[in-house]
């Protein structure tokens, strides 16, 4: 797949070739995939037919042509029951907890991984597009689902600023790329976005 996915990977072997010559110079050469593709590859596999979808900075990158760059790998599931952790854990994820909005692990080459049961992505995680990578698929949500999803999170005042507004910053750049989903909005998510 070559898509903003991939320039996504780029970003992260570059970060962490960065923070690695800073760190301990001698490395800094070292030739591994310091990219969020091999836990994310495996974490596809092992959720199989665990209803899923990919949402936020991830997805975004699926689509964008200039993606921005985000740690975590996050990912919408109907319910933590669903999830497989015997087999995430057999394969080297580690839980980290559960917090009002997320259940947080870690994956084997260190990625963040936050899952959520948000009841309001459940049509979306069914509706959700398949995107190959490397032979294997990858749910996402659809454009259309990513704008209501991000619109809905730049409104959440749970969330800090920052973090709303980079939400309706993506939510922007969608709307440039692709000028179709301004049919979506109603006049208050213009009025949010203005």
């Amino acid at each position: 797949m070559t898509s903003g996915l991939e320039i996504g990977f780029e970003l992260d072997r570059r970060y962490r070739w960065m923070q690695r010559a800073a760190n301990a110079p001698s490395d800094a050469g070292e030739q591994v995939d310091a990219s969020k593709k091999p836990d994310l590859l495996l974490l596809c596999e092992l959720l199989g037919s665990t209803p899923y979808a990919l949402i936020g900075g991830l997805a975004l990158q699926v689509y964008q042509a200039e993606p921005r760059t985000t740690l975590a790998i996050d990912l919408a599931v109907l319910t933590y029951d669903s999830l497989p952790a015997a087999a995430l854990i057999a394969a080297g994820f580690v839980l980290e907890g559960r917090h009002p909005h997320s259940e947080n692990w870690r994956a084997p080459g260190g990625t963040p991984i936050q899952f959520s049961d948000d009841p309001e992505f459940a049509e979306a995680i069914r509706a959700a597009e398949r995107h190959a990578l490397e032979g294997r698929e990858i749910r996402v949500l659809s454009l259309k689902a990513l704008l209501r999803a991000k619109l809905r999170a730049g409104q959440d005042p749970a969330r800090r600023k920052s973090k709303r507004m980079q939400d309706l910053a993506d939510v922007q750049a969608l709307l440039e790329q692709f000028p179709e989903l301004d049919a979506e909005l109603c006049a208050a998510d213009r009025a949010l976005l203005a």
